[in-house]
């Protein structure tokens, strides 16, 4: 009895890496694209953290589609550590939490996966069914599409492509995408000592008195927890301003009013709201909020802290040289949080930023040079 348990853990464990080389090939296919120009890993690249590293009119606050001129009106976000994101949920404190995507309107991975081959300025396939033709086009999607889902998925566009997303989903699950080994990490395990600058940060991060990051970047409740994301994915309305160089780009007029677009969610107060992200990586996947409106971390800290500065200076954007501007959406602003704590000098701005920087996977190390 005991061989035959065993002998079922092992096949569990063959089909589940089998699966991920499966998604593997998948992330990395642009034939998932209407003209085949373009792949998961195209605007999630796994060099760079999984961000799009590409340059266009805009930096890189927003992707081209695979037409080659259709912008978003989002900043991507990393798929890194994207796999420990709770599905979307209402919490205790009455806050939402969870799902992918700025909105949270996925609730896992494979669902996530799903979206981007459909979507007009993205990957822009027509439907399921033609992303089934062009996956049933190869030979080798074939067999193992077959050996994994059985022989039947072969016949059916819909279970075809939901098997498609998830299979990406765990190939997202691997440790590819959430190693655990960036100098913070390293720091818990005793392996490597923090600068005093280092050290500094992280108790400003971790302070309720000083800063209050750790309200919504600390999942776990201790603060040495060895899988820490450094985010609780509730959602909030910080005053983020408009991108107006990307609505001049790509033409939007709408207000992007966040939480509220999500297909579940129909009240006025989540107007404005975004998903609080992971700071895994953050010193080395600009640019920053969810419309990608700040090239700097340290811009991103500076906003924060106008918030508890009464001094002129700070009132002004560094890649501007102008006032901050006004927030997208006004009203549903998260003040309890963000008026909570003294004004930073530049001292504890650095410290914060230098403590962020130990975020970031060893990989990707070379990257913050």
């Amino acid at each position: 009895m005991l061989t035959a348990v065993v002998s079922a853990s092992e096949e569990q464990k063959a089909s589940q890496a089998e699966k991920q080389r499966l998604g593997q090939q998948l992330f990395f296919d642009p034939a998932l694209s209407r003209n085949r120009s373009q792949s998961c890993a195209t605007c999630h690249v796994p060099d760079r953290a999984f961000i799009d590293s590409r340059e266009n009119q805009v930096g890189s606050a927003a992707s081209l589609g695979d037409d080659g001129h259709s912008l978003g009106d989002r900043n991507t976000p990393s798929a890194g550590y994207a796999a420990l994101t709770p599905p979307f949920h209402l919490k205790e404190n009455g806050e939402y939490a969870g799902g992918l995507f700025w909105d949270g309107r996925a609730n896992t991975l494979a669902e996530q996966a799903a979206g981007p081959p459909l979507n007009p300025v993205e990957m822009a396939m027509p439907s399921k069914e033609k992303v089934a033709e062009r996956l049933l086009d190869k030979a080798h999607y074939r067999k193992i599409f077959s050996s994994l889902y059985g022989q039947e998925v072969l016949d059916d566009p819909e279970a075809l492509y939901q098997a498609m997303g998830d299979a990406i989903a765990a190939f997202e699950e691997t440790e590819l995408f959430a190693p655990f080994d960036s100098r913070y990490d390293r720091y818990l395990k005793g392996e490597v000592e923090f600068t005093q600058q280092e050290e500094l940060g992280r108790t400003l991060f971790f302070s309720q008195q000083f800063t209050n990051c750790n309200s919504c970047h600390q999942l776990h409740t201790s603060p040495r927890h060895p899988q820490e994301t450094f985010s609780n994915y509730e959602f909030h309305n910080i005053g983020v301003p408009m991108n107006t160089e990307l609505r001049k780009a790509n033409k939007v007029t709408q207000v992007d009013e966040g939480l509220l677009m999500h297909p579940e969610i129909d009240d006025p107060a989540q107007r404005g709201k975004f998903k609080t992200p992971s700071l895994r990586n953050v010193a080395v996947t600009p640019p920053y909020m969810h419309n990608g409106v700040f090239k700097d971390l340290r811009t991103v800290v500076l906003f924060y802290n106008k918030y508890n500065s009464r001094s002129p200076a700070r009132q002004i954007n560094p890649e501007t040289g102008e006032p901050w501007a006004d927030p997208e959406v006004p009203e549903n602003l998260s003040m309890e949080l963000l008026e909570s704590g003294p004004a930073l000098d530049d001292r504890r701005i650095d410290a914060l930023v230098a403590f962020m920087k130990t975020l970031t996977d060893q990989r990707y190390e070379h990257l913050l040079e």
